[in-house]
């Protein structure tokens, strides 16, 4: 009985080892875009990328139009419920875990703004990098 316990252990385990080997080469990378105006959606944007980093996920994000503004040192500010965090609070926790988030090339000189007035951490995006990321096969596309 004992002998037959422990064989089906080992199966259990190699069979869930197996298949977390197989979740982990599945993963595929985050490409956020973020481009609406509202809070809210910014920070959804936000939390949503914050928790696929957490579960392993790669993230590249690109802030245009109104959702570069996220990215201005004196971009106006919303707190949001329940944790009383800002979006822009949240982009900068994301610089703190490893992202790079980027503002579409268009955005600064169409803001008469330049590369001194963005929050430390983001940078002007770069098209041909932007393109080959949307395009590599493991790479899921997130417009918010």
């Amino acid at each position: 009985m004992k002998r037959l316990f422990l064989v089906l252990a080992v199966a259990v385990v190699t069979t869930f080892g197996a298949d977390m080997a197989a979740a982990s080469e599945d993963r595929q990378d985050l490409f956020v875009v973020v481009t609406s105006p509202e809070p809210q959606t910014q920070g959804m944007a936000m939390v949503l990328s914050i928790q696929a980093l957490k579960q392993g996920a790669g993230v590249e994000m690109l802030l245009c139009g109104p959702g570069g503004d996220l990215a201005l040192k004196d971009a106006a500010q919303t707190t949001l419920k329940p944790r009383g965090v800002t979006p822009q609070g949240m982009l900068t926790t994301l610089i703190g875990m490893g992202v790079k988030p980027q503002v579409c090339a268009l955005y600064l000189p169409n803001e008469n703004k330049s590369p001194a007035d963005l929050i430390e951490g983001v940078t002007v995006a770069q098209p041909p990098a932007i393109a080959a990321a949307l395009l590599a096969e493991d790479t899921k596309l997130f417009t918010f």
